[in-house]
């Protein structure tokens, strides 16, 4: 904050007028995925300015190094004289000035990042965020600017910021609102509706299997439910971006518009549109969480280093549990589809021993730099799925503490009405209102399910909204090994091999390739192998390591056949009935 002041100041100090910085997009090599991009910035008074590209992008928790993809920088005055300039870091430019002049800054940028949604160009379109394409100056970053894109006359452009002088070009009140303005430009499909007063379009690039009216019919339920939580909408016009690719997937959230990305043959089954739909009703909670109220470390957002903070698990784990509620809620899916999503859910947490090990506030400030893959699985966890949890949690107990009167639902809407950016929160501020709006206080409930690992009971919890995760009634016990593992030619290659568990006790690790149990070849899957032997039962595995033939002792463990199931109790009490309906705002489905 005192950086960005800093800098905030100088600029005010040093501005000879105010002015719009300019930027102008010019598709030269879409097959080549290159670009050529040139920024005015306003007359200075300055002896030098520092432009920059991000080095992260809002939405994103990793510092993605965007400026790699920067070449031919140059740096003009308004005349087209040539001024010195050098880089003092990976991502800064330093132009040096003799006299107050405006800056005109050239370069080229090669975006062919899709799958990060952060800079992308082909011959059929062009997907820009401005983290990926446009430097800015900390002296100019709340000046007014512009975008003009020079692109095929045939191409559409859209984003949720405002037109300015053409179909080709917008406007934003300053940087901040331009980074997260994201632009679709080029080949694309647009649809545009309007739900009570307010104005939504639906942007589609790439053919797929997908069912438009669908999409819409649902986008128009999903976009009334934000007054189930928040007292009002905080935008006048929204975009819904898709991208249907072959292969690039994911989503962002951003200001006025989200981003998703799906494989353009995964729209058509039930399965496959609830992913697409869920990924939009999670980025529509965003506009609330983390676009209008987010916590301490990202306010103001610093775009040239990492953003700390403890509570990215409810920036992002909140927002996944939340998103089911309102599609339940909606009446876009049914009860037993939010059970399978809440199944899918709950048994990777239990499949994930850095549970045990990582809180979710340590895994919020490390989400940064945590690993991924077999030693991130036994030692970390992440914000979305231990943040979904624990929201869970401790929405179940408000509503089972309040008789029903009060939720989770509550805590994000006074999040909304007290902590509304400019403002931020901090953990202290989330215990506050969780006192104020249940009576209760909740700092030994936050120290034993945020800041340590949580070790929640679910079927404690279920029991009290009338709930079980059972394992289905035909499941036998097999043997297991506690890991996971890939065919690799005539081998089984362990992907994963869980802390404490049969394999790691017998000292094998991930990338070890399992030969045989007992000299009996392995089969072309493991569950089909370890099917050949008795659970509990010591097996000689032989294995290569390092291009060599080892051989160890594997005590067998045991699981289920099949994976346990979230699902409704056949005989719920009127209690239970009861506080199913204030937690999720449906009927429990076996109530009497």
């Amino acid at each position: 904050m005192t950086r960005n002041l800093f800098f905030t100041t100088l600029a005010l100090a040093s501005h000879l007028s105010y002015a719009n910085v300019n930027y102008t997009l010019s598709i030269t090599e879409p097959e080549h995925h290159l670009g050529q991009v040139e920024v005015s910035f306003p007359k200075t008074a300055q002896s030098y300015i520092d432009v920059q590209l991000p080095d992260w992008r809002t939405g994103r928790y990793e510092i993605l190094n965007m400026a790699n993809g920067i070449r031919f920088f140059s740096a003009n005055n308004l005349s087209g004289k040539a001024l010195n300039w050098h880089k003092i870091d990976k991502n800064t430019w330093r132009i040096h000035l003799d006299k107050p002049t405006e800056v005109i800054v050239s370069y080229q940028v090669y975006a062919n990042e899709l799958g990060l949604r952060s800079r992308h160009i082909d011959d059929t379109h062009a997907f820009i965020d401005a983290s990926g394409f446009f430097m800015f100056s900390d002296s100019f970053r709340q000046e007014p600017v512009k975008v003009n894109l020079e692109v095929p006359s045939e191409w559409r452009s859209v984003s949720g910021m405002d037109f300015a002088d053409s179909k080709h070009s917008f406007k934003a009140s300053n940087y901040d609102v331009l980074l997260d303005s994201p632009i679709e430009t080029g080949i694309n499909q647009l649809y545009k509706y309007t739900v009570d007063g307010r104005d939504y379009e639906l942007v589609i690039w790439g053919e797929g299997n997908y069912d438009v009216e669908l999409m819409i019919r649902d986008l128009k339920k999903l976009v009334k439910t934000g007054s189930l939580i928040w007292h009002d909408y905080p935008y006048e016009r929204y975009v819904f971006m898709v991208h249907a690719t072959s292969g690039a997937r994911g989503a962002t959230e951003h200001l006025n518009s989200t981003i998703i990305q799906r494989h353009r043959d995964k729209f058509a089954s039930r399965d496959d549109y609830i992913g697409f739909i869920s990924t939009a009703a999670h980025e529509f909670i965003h506009i609330w969480n983390v676009k209008n109220y987010r916590p301490d470390g990202l306010v103001p957002y610093d775009y040239v280093d990492i953003n700390y903070s403890d509570l990215l698990w409810l920036v992002e784990g909140s927002t996944s549990y939340l998103e089911n509620y309102l599609l339940l809620s909606a009446g876009i899916t049914t009860n037993q589809e939010f059970y399978k999503s809440l199944t899918s859910t709950l048994n990777r947490h239990l499949k994930t021993p850095g549970r045990e090990v990582q809180s979710v506030a340590h895994t919020s400030y490390d989400k940064w730099i945590n690993q991924s893959g077999d030693h991130g699985k036994n030692f970390s966890t992440n914000i979305y799925l231990e943040g979904a949890l624990v929201s869970m949690a401790l929405d179940i107990d408000l509503i089972d503490r309040s008789d029903g009167k009060v939720s989770y639902r509550d805590v994000h809407s006074e999040l909304y009405k007290q902590h509304k950016l400019p403002n931020s929160y901090n953990s202290d501020d989330v215990k506050q209102i969780l006192n104020q709006v249940s009576g209760h206080d909740y700092k030994e409930w936050w120290a034993t399910y945020i800041d340590s690992p949580a070790l929640i009971d679910f079927d404690a919890l279920f029991a009290k909204v009338g709930l079980e995760h059972v394992y289905p009634n035909d499941t036998v016990i097999v043997a297991s090994i506690d890991g996971a593992a890939r065919s690799v030619g005539q081998l089984l290659e362990l992907t994963h091999v869980a802390r404490g568990g049969s394999a790691w006790q017998a000292g094998l690790t991930a990338g070890d390739k399992i030969v045989a149990f007992n000299k009996h070849h392995v089969r072309k899957d493991l569950p089909n192998t370890l099917a050949l032997f008795e659970p509990r039962k010591t097996v000689e595995v032989d294995f290569i390591r390092r291009d060599k033939l080892m051989t160890t002792k594997l005590k067998l463990g045991e699981q289920g056949s099949r994976s346990k199931v979230v699902r409704a109790v056949y005989s719920p009490t009127p209690r239970q009935a009861k506080l199913y309906k204030a937690w999720l705002g449906v009927t429990h489905p076996n109530a009497r």
